[in-house]
């Protein structure tokens, strides 16, 4: 039997696959219209940060900020198998 934690599991699995969904769309357009990627990525990395800090204040935000080496370099962020 699924139990209510399992489905707001899934419920929030979906809702992240949907926004990445949305967030790779505008990077393919942005790409159409003759934009560099490494542009793109800045705006869009300054823009997370950005509503981060408006969400969960400064504070918050830089500790989240300060997982993020150990979690590129173990692969968090990785598609592809590490070499």
């Amino acid at each position: 039997m699924i139990e209510q934690s399992d489905t707001a599991f899934f419920d929030e699995a979906n809702h992240k696959r949907a926004a990445l969904g949305y967030v790779e769309q505008a990077f393919a357009e942005a790409e159409l219209d003759g934009l560099d990627s490494d542009f793109v990525v800045q705006a869009a990395l300054f823009q997370a940060f950005r509503h981060l800090v408006e969400l969960y204040g400064e504070e918050q935000t830089a500790t989240y900020a300060e997982s993020l080496p150990e979690r590129i370099r173990g692969g968090g962020f990785s598609i592809a198998p590490k070499h």
